[in-house]
């Protein structure tokens, strides 16, 4: 038994990796190992012979077995070393610098357009989000039987049994900003009108609240060739391009005269917009002389005064520059797909207040 001992325990000392230990373990302690085998015989021995012979074999059976165990931690031990070695690095070494602050990409967006507008003497303008109906219809010439009226498109507020306040709505656009403004500063003015407006509408390119950009001009000698001037301006530096093509497809809209959609000449290749180049043509806006009517509820002499209006959705611009495939995603709760668009903080001062970091 002492030669047996001997035998496993230098075997096992120089056991080279964990599969040769393997080996010596079915060979020692398996269902058909020497020791094991051993332990069969003592059924066949008397009880004296059994009474020397069965500690001696347990005791052997639980020295290899710890032996088998502290080698092939040993192993272990071995291996991570190596790869330590292989792999060393320092890690007392600082991190390097990654920013992981970020603004919503419609607040980044939003603060583009701006940028791009103030640089031609536009002001921004704010309003409130819940209007009365006359500001968010009648002041924009929306006749009663419009279907942007119904309650199908449009969210109203509740109104207790007998309370006599007018009707009051989630604007649906930022023009009701257009009508506050003219009536607080007169003419001339040069505004845009950012903000949150609400439709219901809920699908892969409408969702019931997103975020719009009006735009108005007036003063005294101003037309459709200073309007088409602007919005070429904006488009070539919005996405960063150095010559565009509009496209003016007569229109209506209630609260311009004449109106007219807005297209951009551009490709799609592999699916990625190229605005300024190929044969295919994108609507991106709507646009027009401001109608009378309009001048008149801002208290504008339209007799002295004319104007152009346009408007644009933020979150659909934004798709469209940096690819964004469904609107719905900008208002998803997981939002590590802003890194995969290439958002990041702007270490510049925003309307939000601060450094956007």
């Amino acid at each position: 038994m002492d030669d047996l001992r001997d035998k496993y325990i230098t075997l096992i000392a120089n056991a080279a990796d964990e599969a040769r230990l393997e080996d010596l373990r079915v060979q020692a302690v398996g269902k058909k190992g020497e020791i094991s085998l051993q332990m069969r015989e003592l059924g066949k021995m008397s009880a004296e012979e059994r009474q020397v012979a069965g500690p001696k074999l347990n005791a052997l059976k639980d020295e290899i077995n710890s032996a088998l165990a502290a080698k092939k931690q040993g192993l272990a031990d071995a291996a991570l070393d190596e790869r330590l070695r292989a792999e060393w690095m320092d890690v007392t070494l600082p991190a390097r610098h990654r920013r992981v602050g970020t603004i919503h990409p419609v607040s980044q967006v939003t603060e583009e357009v701006t940028a791009i507008f103030a640089d031609m003497g536009f002001a921004v303008a704010e309003g409130p989000q819940i209007e009365s109906d006359w500001f968010n219809f009648d002041a924009l010439n929306i006749p009663g039987h419009h279907p942007a009226r119904a309650e199908m498109d449009t969210f109203y507020t509740h109104r207790a049994p007998g309370e006599d306040r007018p009707p009051h709505v989630l604007r649906t656009h930022t023009s009701p900003v257009q009508i506050r403004t003219m009536q607080a500063q007169g003419a001339p003015l040069r505004i845009i009108a950012p903000g949150r407006v609400y439709r219901a509408d809920y699908d892969q390119t409408h969702t019931p609240m997103f975020h719009q950009i009006e735009g108005l001009a007036i003063d005294k000698d101003i037309s459709m060739a200073n309007l088409k001037w602007v919005l070429e301006e904006f488009v070539k530096a919005f996405f960063e391009v150095d010559d565009v093509e509009l496209r003016f497809r007569a229109s209506h809209f209630p609260f311009t005269e004449p109106s007219a959609e807005v297209d951009i000449r551009c490709s799609w290749e592999g699916g990625t917009l190229k605005v300024g180049e190929g044969d295919d043509w994108l609507e991106i806006l709507g646009s027009g002389m401001v109608h009378p009517k309009v001048l008149e509820a801002g208290k504008i002499d339209p007799n002295e005064w004319q104007g152009f209006a346009f408007g644009m959705g933020i979150d659909r611009i934004a798709m469209l520059k940096y690819g964004i495939p469904d609107l719905r995603a900008f208002f998803d709760s997981d939002l590590r797909w802003l890194r995969h668009y290439g958002f990041a903080s702007l270490d510049v001062p925003t309307l939000h207040g601060g450094l956007s970091r």
